[in-house]
C-alpha cells in the first residue's frame, strides 16, 4: 500500500526539516508495529510557493519530492499536491510544525480499520493558547457556528451532529474521496470546502481531537480578512447546494482540469 503526505510551504526553513524528520520517524516506527504485516510505502510531497529562505532545498535534502507552485493560495498548493500524489491514502499537514504529524500513521490505521473515508483534526480540543491569537480563535468559533447552522441537516451523520473545527488543515483520507468532491477554492476557504464536500457527498467522515502547537516562524494569516473570505464562501456554497437539484452536481476534482491521472 502506498500513502502520500502533502505539505504546503512558504518560507518554512526553520521548521520544515523538523516536520519531515518527525513524520519519517513515526512512519518507520509504525511500519514496525501498526503495519508490520503490510508496511506502508510513504512518499512526501512538499508544494512550495516560491520560498526565498531555502525551504525547498531543506525539504529535498530530507527526501521529499518538492513541487514549486507559484500560483498563490493555500488551496492552490493542495490541489497541486493532490494531483501529484500517488498514495492510496493521502494525509496533510502544514510546514510550520503546528500539526502533530507523528499521529498520522495511527490515524491511517483507524481510517482502514473502521472503514472510514475521511478523518479531520479538531484543533479546538487541545489548543495551545500560544498557537492561535484571540482574533483567530474568535473567528474560528464564529465560522464553526455558521457551518453548524447553515449545514446542520448535512451534519446529522457526523458523530455529535456537528463539525467542531471547520478550518483545520490536518486530514487523512482515501484517494477515492477525490472522485467525489468538487474543489474550486484556491485560498484558505479550501479547508472548509474539502470537509463540507466530503460530508455533502455522503462520505464517512470523522473528526478527531488533535494537539495544535505554536507555529515556528512568523504567522501568515490575516484573521479578519481570511475570516471574511471564508464566511463569504460558506454563504455562496450553501446557495450552490440548494441549486444542485436543478443544475446537477459539479465535476469532482479527480475528473476536473487540476487532476493528473495516477499511473
Amino acid at each position: 500500500m502506498r500513502a502520500t503526505l502533502v505539505v504546503p510551504t512558504l518560507n518554512e526553513s526553520e521548521s520544515i526539516g523538523h516536520v519531515l524528520r518527525t513524520f519519517r520517524a513515526s512512519t518507520e516506527a509504525a511500519n514496525a508495529t501498526l503495519f508490520r504485516s503490510t508496511p506502508i510505502d510513504w512518499e512526501t510531497v512538499v508544494v512550495d510557493g516560491g520560498s526565498t529562505d531555502g525551504t525547498a532545498a531543506i525539504a529535498t535534502a530530507e527526501g521529499a519530492h518538492v513541487l514549486v507552485e507559484l500560483r498563490k493560495g493555500y488551496g492552490r498548493a493542495y490541489k497541486t499536491g493532490f494531483a501529484a500524489a500517488r498514495g492510496d491514502v493521502i494525509a496533510t499537514a502544514d510546514g510550520d510544525a503546528t500539526y502533530p504529524v507523528e499521529t498520522i500513521p495511527a490515524l491511517v490505521r483507524r481510517l482502514l480499520d473502521e472503514r472510514l473515508d475521511f478523518v479531520t483534526g479538531n484543533r479546538m480540543a487541545y489548543i495551545d493558547r500560544r498557537a492561535m491569537t484571540t482574533e483567530h480563535r474568535i473567528g474560528n468559533r464564529l465560522l464553526n457556528l455558521f457551518v453548524d447552522v447553515a449545514f446542520h441537516r448535512f451534519l446529522r451523520g457526523m458523530p455529535g451532529g456537528s463539525l467542531e473545527d471547520s478550518q483545520s488543515g490536518f486530514w487523512v483520507f482515501r484517494r477515492e474521496v477525490l472522485d467525489r468532491v468538487h474543489l474550486c477554492q484556491d485560498g484558505m476557504a479550501f479547508s472548509e470546502e474539502l470537509k463540507i464536500e466530503a460530508i455533502l457527498r455522503g462520505l464517512r467522515v470523522v473528526e478527531v481531537p488533535i494537539r495544535y502547537g505554536e507555529r515556528w516562524g512568523r504567522p501568515k494569516l490575516s484573521s479578519w480578512r481570511d475570516g471574511y473570505t471564508n464566511l463569504r464562501f460558506l454563504i455562496q456554497k450553501r446557495f450552490e447546494i440548494a441549486r444542485e437539484p436543478t443544475r446537477g452536481r459539479p465535476v469532482p476534482f479527480a475528473h476536473g482540469p487540476d487532476a493528473v491521472p495516477p499511473p
